[in-house]
Order: structure tokens, then C-alpha cells, then sequence
């Protein structure tokens, strides 16, 4: 479980917002859940069943109530909508590639 926690929040293309003055932070909660984390591997139904839904984990932030046999739905409607508002709507093709994002994030907060 962990592994799948950190394909979907410590890879290259999330971001680590701070918050402004106030405590306050830049975007909307909706929005903040998005930029800060990622799917990976949601075309994959052995995936999807054995992560219970967490390769989702963007749709999983945003509605954590609804049951994950309906993210792959709800999936297609969010990604439309980044695009459409000019969000960042971070997704990996396959568990491979979002390993493989997590090693050049790790390698990345090395050289810092």
C-alpha cells in the first residue's frame, strides 16, 4: 500500500504547494487535490481491483465517499474538466512509468 502512495503523491510531475500569508493557500480545495497528486494505470482493471480503486487517487481525493467501481467513470469527467479550466491533470499509462517518475523524484530531491 505504501508503494501505491507514493506513485500517486511523490512523483516528478505533483506539486508541494506551500501556504501564503494567513495560512491561506493559492488555489481552491478542488484544484489543491488535484495538483498534488496522480493516477497511474487507470486503463488497467487487475490494477483497479488490486489497489482497490487507488490508481484513481485523484478522483479518490475528490470524492472519497463515492464507492471506486465508479472512478473510471467519474475519471473521464474530472480529466475533461482540468482540461477545460487549464488544470494539470497528472496521469501515468502504466505502474511502470510512475515508478519510474517516483526514482527521477527521488533523484531529484537528492541533488537539492
Amino acid at each position: 500500500i505504501s508503494i501505491i502512495f507514493q506513485l500517486a503523491h511523490t512523483v516528478e510531475h505533483t506539486h508541494f504547494p506551500e501556504a501564503a500569508d494567513g495560512n491561506r493557500m493559492e488555489t481552491d480545495w478542488a484544484t489543491h487535490q488535484v495538483m498534488t497528486t496522480a493516477n497511474f494505470a487507470t486503463k488497467s482493471r487487475f490494477m483497479a481491483w488490486f489497489a482497490g480503486g487507488l490508481n484513481f487517487q485523484i478522483e479518490h481525493h475528490l470524492f472519497p465517499h463515492i464507492s471506486h467501481v465508479h472512478y473510471p467513470a467519474i475519471h473521464k469527467i474530472v480529466k475533461q474538466t482540468c482540461q477545460e479550466y487549464g488544470v494539470t491533470y497528472v496521469e501515468y499509462p502504466t505502474v511502470a512509468h510512475a515508478v519510474v517518475s517516483h526514482i527521477k523524484f527521488l533523484k531529484e530531491m537528492g541533488r537539492k
